[in-house]
C-alpha cells in the first residue's frame, strides 16, 4: 500500500517551484517521495512558479493568504504582543500577522482534507506549528524537516516584531514532532536554548538526485583539456555568500592570464555590485551573470564550469548545508570553499576540494591557480567528489533514513523539552 503524505511548506520565503536553493529541497524530497510510490499532497504557502511536469502527481493545496478579520489582522487580538502604528515594528508585525493568518489556513486545510495521511512532513516555518498539532493529534508521525534557527535568524538579519511569540510557536512544533530533521550540526546547536540536543535530531546534510548530472570520462578529459579556465559560482548573490572575495580573487587572477573566466549562476541584491566591479575591472567580457536559474538548466550552466566555489565569509556560526556544494560535486568539479561551518564534512580537503580561511581573497587566488596549473589534479578531485555524493548524499538515501527513524520514532507526542531554557525578548 502506498505512503499517504502530507508535506508542508508555509513559508513565504520558500517559493516551492522556483529557483532558490530551498525550492530546489522541497522539489528534490517531493520527488523522492514519489519515486518510492509515495502519494503526497503539498500544502504551500506560495508556489512561484508552473509546477515541474515529473511534480504533476503531487496534489496541490495552496495556502494562500484569506481576507483577514479584525483579529487575525492584529497582533494584539492574536495575542502576539503590542504593535506600533508608526514605529519600526510595523512591517515585521504585517508580515507575521500574515504568517499566523497562514498557519490557521493550514490548520484548516488539513482538517478538511479527505486523504486519510500516514505521515506529515513539513519544512519548518516561523509562526507555523499546525502541522505538528495535526500529526499529534491524529497520531501521525510527524516529521519535521529544519534548516536553521529561524526565530534567532530573523532576529538577527531581518525584523522579527513578536520573538516571544514566534519562539513559543517553534517550542510548540518542535516538541509536537516524532522526528526533528536537521541539515547541520550547527542547526542542532541553534535550538539549545529549546532544551533540545544532539541525541534530539537526526541529521541529513542537504542531497542531490545523480540522475540530473550527466557526467562521464569524456567530460573530464574535455575539461582537462580547455584553453580557458572557468570559476563558477552558483547560488543567491547575497552578501554572507562571500561575492566580494571571490570578485577580488578573480581580478588577482584575470590581471595574470586571459584564460580566466568567472561565471556567475544566480541572481540577488548583490548582482548591480557585481556588475559595477567587473566594468570598473574592464572584465565585464570575462565575467558572465546568468541571472536566476531553472534547477533544470542547472547541470547546463555547472557543465560548463573547471571549478565550483564556495566562498563564505562567516568564520563562525555558519550552520547551512550548501546545497551549491553537493551540486559541484554531482557534476564532478572540485570545490573551493571556506573552511567553516559543515562544509569540512562535506568537502575532505585535497581529495574532493581545498578549504580555505574565509575573506581570504589571495588564498583563493592561489588556490583556483593551482587547480588551473594542474587539471589532472581538478580532474581527479571532481571524480571522487562525484562518487562521494552518489554514495552518501542522494536524496532517495536520505529519505530513507528519515522514514526509517520516523518509523522508528512512531506516532508524534508533545515532549516537553529538559530544560526551560527558552531566551525572553519581547512580545
Amino acid at each position: 500500500m502506498s505512503l499517504r503524505v502530507a508535506y508542508v511548506c508555509a513559508d513565504r520565503g520558500v517559493p516551492v517551484f522556483g529557483c532558490k536553493g530551498s525550492s530546489v529541497h522541497v522539489q528534490e524530497v517531493l520527488r523522492a517521495f514519489l519515486r518510492r510510490g509515495a502519494k503526497v499532497d503539498l500544502f504551500a504557502a506560495r508556489l512561484g512558479g508552473d509546477r515541474p511536469e515529473d511534480l504533476g502527481d503531487v496534489r496541490v493545496h495552496r495556502l494562500a493568504r484569506p481576507p483577514r478579520t479584525r483579529a487575525e489582522a492584529d497582533p494584539i487580538a492574536v495575542g502576539a504582543g503590542p504593535r506600533r502604528a508608526n514605529g519600526p515594528t510595523q512591517a515585521g508585525a504585517d508580515s507575521e500577522a500574515d504568517r499566523l493568518v497562514t498557519d490557521r489556513s493550514l490548520d484548516r486545510q488539513l482538517a478538511a482534507a479527505t486523504t486519510p495521511f500516514d505521515l506529515v512532513y513539513e519544512r519548518h516555518a516561523l509562526f507555523s506549528s499546525s502541522a505538528m498539532r495535526f500529526a499529534r493529534l491524529r497520531g501521525l508521525p510527524g516529521v519535521l524537516e529544519v534548516n536553521a534557527p529561524l526565530v534567532e535568524e530573523q532576529l538577527a538579519h531581518r525584523r522579527l516584531a513578536h520573538p516571544a511569540r514566534a519562539r513559543s510557536m517553534a517550542r510548540e512544533a518542535l516538541c509536537a514532532a516524532s522526528l526533528r530533521v536537521a541539515v547541520s550540526h550547527g542547526v542542532v546547536d541553534g535550538h539549545r536554548a529549546y532544551g533540545l540536543d544532539r541525541d534530539d535530531f537526526l541529521v541529513c546534510p542537504n542531497g542531490v538526485d545523480p540522475a540530473r548530472f550527466a557526467w562521464d570520462i569524456p567530460t573530464a578529459r574535455t575539461r582537462e583539456t580547455r584553453e580557458s579556465f572557468t570559476i563558477g559560482f552558483l547560488g543567491t548573490l547575497k552578501p554572507w555568500h562571500g561575492l566580494d572575495v571571490l570578485l577580488e580573487a578573480f581580478g588577482l587572477l584575470a590581471v595574470r592570464d586571459p584564460a580566466y573566466r568567472l561565471l556567475v549562476v544566480g541572481d540577488g541584491p548583490q548582482r548591480e555590485r557585481i556588475e559595477s566591479f567587473c566594468a570598473q575591472a574592464g572584465l565585464s567580457g570575462r565575467v558572465e551573470l546568468t541571472g536566476a536559474a531553472e534547477p533544470r538548466e542547472v547541470p547546463r550552466w555547472l557543465a560548463r564550469m573547471d571549478v565550483g566555489t564556495a566562498p563564505y565569509d562567516a568564520p563562525e556560526g555558519h550552520y547551512f548545508s550548501p546545497l551549491k556544494v553537493v551540486e559541484y560535486m554531482a557534476a564532478g568539479l572540485p570545490v573551493v570553499a571556506s573552511r567553516t561551518g559543515q562544509l569540512p564534512d562535506l568537502v575532505e580537503e585535497g581529495r574532493e576540494g581545498l578549504l580555505l580561511p574565509p575573506g581570504d581573497a589571495q588564498a583563493l587566488a592561489t588556490a583556483l591557480e593551482g587547480l588551473r596549473r594542474n587539471r589532472a589534479l581538478a580532474v581527479a578531485m571532481g571524480e571522487r567528489g562525484r562518487a562521494r555524493v552518489l554514495a552518501e548524499h542522494t536524496w532517495d538515501a536520505i529519505l530513507e533514513r528519515v522514514l526509517a527513524a520516523a518509523l522508528r520514532a512512531g506516532p508524534a507526542r508533545f515532549v516537553p523539552p529538559r530544560t526551560a531554557g527558552l531566551p525572553s525578548g519581547g512580545a
